[in-house]
């Protein structure tokens, strides 16, 4: 499965496309405002701001969680780690799932208030591809004979 060792390569460069590219676009729904772009690198340092705690728990999901995991597994799929240590990468591929379940839980509460406007960005379809590739490539790895 070849295939799978080329995709887990690609998101070690699609990874961080995703998060520097736009997520959200959100303002306020009024004339002549424009909207912001939301990335997950601009809303870390936003974050920073205001709650670090938050922000490191962030950048724990949503860049070392899958940053690590991606790396573990091209380890393991060229035979220079253990195919014991698989379980651990996988687990922090979900981590990283939480990251979209949170940003998807804003954009329908953002919604919900009547001034406010949130558009969807590419970047919240790539981030989530990448982290639904870096699961499947977990899943489907079969160990080296």
């Amino acid at each position: 499965m070849m295939w799978l060792r080329w995709l887990n390569l690609s998101l070690i460069l699609l990874f961080p496309i995703a998060w520097v590219a736009p997520l959200l676009r959100a303002g306020l729904n009024l004339p002549l405002l424009g909207l912001k772009e939301v990335s997950v690198v601009s809303g870390l340092w936003a974050l920073m701001q205001e709650d670090l705690f938050l922000a490191l728990i962030v950048f724990l999901f949503a860049i070392v969680a899958p940053a690590i995991k991606v790396a573990g597994m091209a380890l393991i799929q060229f035979g220079r780690m253990g195919e014991r240590a698989k379980p651990v990468f996988g687990f922090l591929g979900r981590l990283a799932m939480a990251d979209i379940f949170l940003m998807a839980l804003y954009v329908v509460i953002i919604k919900g208030v009547a001034m406010t406007r949130v558009e969807v960005g590419w970047g919240l379809y790539l981030f989530t591809f990448c982290v639904l590739a870096s699961l499947l490539v977990t899943l489907l790895h079969k160990p080296r004979d």
